[in-house]
């Protein structure tokens, strides 16, 4: 069996019937949505899921400055008024 990574969890039966009361009812956290007992879904509140695009877009730069920081190319100096 799966696990489930959240602390909701409701049938695609019970999301067709009532979606808003099953989102009023989790509040700021995830809810998993089942199918026949298995994850198929995760509905996460929008604030939660704007964070995690934010952080994801922090580690794809991090890697990138990384990247480029470790490339044997010879640094050009540039002055604020160039730009």
């Amino acid at each position: 069996m799966e696990n489930i990574l959240a602390n909701y969890s409701v049938s695609i039966s019970e999301l067709k019937k009532s979606p808003s009361a099953i989102l009023n009812d989790a509040g700021d956290e995830a809810v998993a949505v089942l199918n026949h007992n298995v994850p198929s879904a995760y509905l996460v509140p929008s604030k939660t899921y704007e964070k995690l695009l934010e952080i994801v877009d922090a580690y794809e730069l991090e890697l990138e400055v990384k990247k480029r920081l470790n490339e044997d190319k010879e640094p050009i100096e540039v002055s604020l008024d160039e730009l």
